[in-house]
């Protein structure tokens, strides 16, 4: 038996239960969980602003070791640490051939298909984005499971699955902050705390970081904010007026929006400069609406772009991304506010409306 956080419906809580998990299959690995984190996008699933065929059990930023393979695996073996993804390219579909495998149709496929069911009753479960890491064991297919470089504590490897990599590539390869250039970061949770170490990695002079929370400011500093603001009541006129004020009067080179919504978006993008860049990292409901003129667009210059998993090929940019941890470049435990139990999962997303702290991380 394997203890999992099961949502049973969208909306409905979560409850620890006994799940089954099968042998793995052909092309299947079996991985005992280390540590998963709380993301914002398993609040989003379970609360239906992201589409989840249910019951499931969620959870996709993790890290553990390999304890069984299927038939025809060979990039991992019983025993190997590993980082969990939770969009796993296919190597095959249009945009993978056009050299984008974030954007691969296919790395969703594996959310679709029970892969567990309820000891107690025998109902499938599903996977939360392919990979179910709310729970003790998984079973995920090869091409979701990336090997662990040396020297990575195994427990801090979780964030790297999600928050990290996100978080780095909306700074290196969404936004491309260049050296000497100045950054606004909208949202200090997980990923915001990711990117603030990114661009301070990537040589940027001015980094300021806004939240609505004031406690966050220790730990946007820590992680490379050389500004903090308070997001108030009069946000979207107030902080693009005071991030100008510490830019010269011309705003910030790039804005990395890391919280999906439309007045958050709106104001990150009129944060910058002329010319300058946006990022939207943060995921939102349809029904968040971002409203510009047409000629606004033409005299700003400016430039507004999503970006899905940091725009990173995992595999590539993990072994980039753990020679910088190795080298104390970037701090994984500095993402983590803290460690919890299966138990605690909803308080931790109690604790993400209300915006408090960086990540929460499950460690098992």
């Amino acid at each position: 038996m394997v203890r999992a956080a099961v949502l049973p419906a969208v909306n409905a809580p979560l409850r620890i239960a006994d799940i089954v998990l099968p042998e793995p299959g052909p092309g299947q690995v079996r991985i005992r969980l280390a540590a998963a984190g709380v993301c914002h996008s398993d609040l989003s699933l379970s609360n239906g602003t992201l589409r989840q065929p249910v019951p499931a059990v969620l959870g996709h930023e993790g890290a553990g070791t390999v304890v069984a393979v299927g038939a025809g695996v060979t990039a991992v073996a019983p025993g190997d640490p590993v980082v969990l993804n939770w969009a796993p390219a296919c190597r095959a579909c249009h945009y993978c051939g056009l050299g984008e495998p974030w954007l691969c149709a296919d790395a969703a496929a594996g959310a679709a298909a029970p892969y567990a069911t309820l000891a107690a009753d025998g109902t499938p479960l599903h996977p939360g984005l392919g990979t179910a890491v709310f729970a003790e064991e998984t079973v995920v297919p090869e091409r979701a499971v990336l090997p662990l470089p040396p020297g990575i504590p195994l427990t801090d490897a979780a964030v790297l699955g999600c928050a990290v990599l996100t978080g780095y590539g909306a700074v290196h390869h969404s936004a491309r902050v260049a050296a000497q250039e100045s950054v606004a970061v909208f949202g200090i949770g997980g990923v915001g705390l990711a990117v603030l170490q990114s661009a301070r990695l990537a040589g940027a002079s001015t980094v300021v970081a806004v939240d609505a929370s004031a406690a966050k400011e220790e730990l946007a500093r820590a992680a490379g904010a050389t500004e903090f603001l308070v997001a108030g009541e009069d946000f979207a006129t107030e902080v693009p007026r005071r991030i100008r004020g510490l830019t010269g009067g011309h705003g910030t080179d790039v804005a990395v929006e890391c919280v999906g919504r439309a007045d958050t978006i709106r104001t990150a993008w009129s944060a910058t400069r002329r010319g300058g860049r946006t990022t939207v990292v943060g995921i939102g409901g349809k029904e968040q609406q971002v409203s510009f003129s047409a000629l606004e667009l033409f005299y700003f210059g400016r430039t507004l772009s999503g970006c899905v998993y940091g725009d990173c090929d995992p595999a590539v940019d993990l072994p980039v991304i753990a020679e910088h941890v190795r080298a104390g470049r970037l701090d994984l435990s500095a993402l983590v506010t803290d460690r919890i139990g299966l138990a605690d999962i909803p308080a931790a997303f109690d604790a993400m409306l209300a915006g408090r702290g960086g990540r929460a991380l499950v460690v098992f």
